[in-house]
């Protein structure tokens, strides 16, 4: 190790802890970019102090979720492991994360990495990660803004995989987009699929992201849809068809402790939110890619926290409030779906933002069935946030009645004194860490009154 990474490592870390303690605990990207700053190759030099493997996790929906899991079936068989776990995944924050896990001398004794990698920045970060494995979850369309239409999603996540040849790639069979690119990236791969029809009406909608064929232009048939363009394809045309899994969740059964299904002999368990099942699954089929046994897999999933922060549960004076991220047309279809799974009386409040990491755009909405909530037995349906009366509208256009609250405080505390005991806040992006924070001053605050 030179010298200069061992002084840049020092200084950045020192940088970063400086920062933390006066911004109250933010700031947690600065070592990455001071890093990056002083020395450009430093995420190269450190990505080949990793001993054994490196997992990249890519897509539009799950990627939090899977790479955490990754990190805790690696852990259960006590492997030592980098990750952005906070889901900083642009080029600073995948910095830092291998800046803040090294040593007092500046050294990285890890055996994996976990890295959670934005579409946009996967075309410089790949290159420098030299991945040996990327789980590709899905393509959606996802912020406008940033991304536009789905294709060119598509075409900016084949850029970025096409940079990094030597990868295996694990990724959803039932997604034509992604078997799509695996096959014009000309890459070795792994599919995972669920080969039984096992989501609801809600879930599946009409919201479809392309039902195209990418190669010739013909539309696809399908036999069913699991959800957006997911299910079972063939194009009638050049004969494209979804393919043989190598990985199959079959025999899915909904209980009371949620999903549970088998692969390859094995019987996984999930929670109760049936896209999860993918997660689950993409997790096992990565790690067994890996010639992994993960004797301790089973038990991993039995103690797993879904949520990672996105989706928390809370109880202030006897309400429970639950809080859910959803950031694009496919997936607030699935927290609908969540949400109409609950029979019991409910008030719901969205909050939708328009910052730059939310996608100024939010057009989306138009494209999102809520016409569903009409049937959520809900006592209210509250819109807040920068764009609450852009949701308004949305809803008054599916004859939904929505109260307008301009502070999510005043929601909160309203529902908890006034309303049923049963509340759903579904945020995008921006909202997600200050509604967590927003609750936990709430709950200190009714606690107190108690006192």
């Amino acid at each position: 190790m030179s010298f200069r990474r061992k002084q840049v490592i020092r200084f950045a870390k020192w940088v970063g802890t400086t920062s933390q303690k006066i911004r109250g605990g933010q700031g947690a990207t600065l070592p990455g970019y001071i890093a990056r700053k002083l020395m450009p190759s430093i995420l190269s030099s450190l990505a080949k102090d990793i001993r054994k493997k490196t997992f990249v996790v890519l897509g539009t929906n799950g990627k939090t979720t899977i790479n955490n899991m990754l990190y805790h079936a690696l852990d259960a068989e006590r492997q030592s492991v980098v990750i952005n776990k906070t889901g900083s995944n642009m080029m600073n924050g995948v910095v830092s994360s291998f800046v803040l896990a090294t040593n007092k001398d500046g050294s990285l004794a890890a055996d994996y990495a976990c890295i959670e990698v934005d579409e946009i920045a996967a075309l410089s970060i790949l290159p420098q990660l030299k991945p040996d494995y990327i789980v590709l979850t899905n393509i959606f369309r996802d912020q406008l803004d940033r991304f536009g239409e789905v294709d060119i999603t598509f075409q900016k996540l084949k850029d970025a995989v096409s940079k990094s040849p030597d990868s295996t790639l694990i990724i959803n069979g039932d997604d034509v987009l992604s078997y799509t690119l695996a096959l014009d990236c000309n890459m070795k791969f792994k599919t995972y699929e669920i080969n039984e029809q096992i989501f609801d009406a809600t879930s599946r909608s009409e919201i479809r992201e392309s039902i195209f064929c990418r190669r010739c232009g013909h539309k696809l048939d399908y036999n069913y849809f699991h959800y957006g363009q997911l299910g079972d394809y063939s194009c009638p045309n050049c004969k494209i068809s979804r393919p043989e899994p190598d990985f199959n969740a079959s025999n899915v059964a909904l209980t009371p402790k949620g999903y549970e299904f088998e692969t390859q002999g094995r019987h996984l368990t999930t929670n109760d939110a049936p896209y999860n099942i993918y997660n689950v699954l993409s997790v096992y089929a990565a790690l067994r890619t890996a010639d992994l046994a993960i004797p301790h897999f089973e038990d991993v999933l039995k103690n797993f926290d879904y949520g990672n922060n996105r989706e928390m549960v809370y109880n202030i004076n006897g309400t429970k409030i639950q809080i859910h991220l959803s950031k694009n047309p496919i997936g607030f279809q699935q927290k609908i779906t969540y949400v109409l799974k609950d029979p019991a009386p409910k008030d719901v409040i969205i909050l939708i933002n328009d910052a730059y990491q939310d996608g100024e755009d939010v057009s989306w909405l138009w494209d999102v069935d809520f016409q569903y909530l009409a049937n959520a037995n809900a006592n209210s349906i509250i819109a807040t946030g920068k764009r609450l009366y852009d949701m308004r509208l949305r809803l008054k256009y599916e004859d939904i009645h929505c109260e307008t609250f301009l502070k999510l405080r005043d929601a909160i505390c309203d529902c908890i004194d006034n309303r049923t005991d049963n509340v759903y806040l579904i945020v995008n992006y921006t909202g997600l860490y200050s509604s967590n924070a927003l609750i936990r001053r709430i709950a200190t605050e009714y606690a107190d009154r108690k006192d």
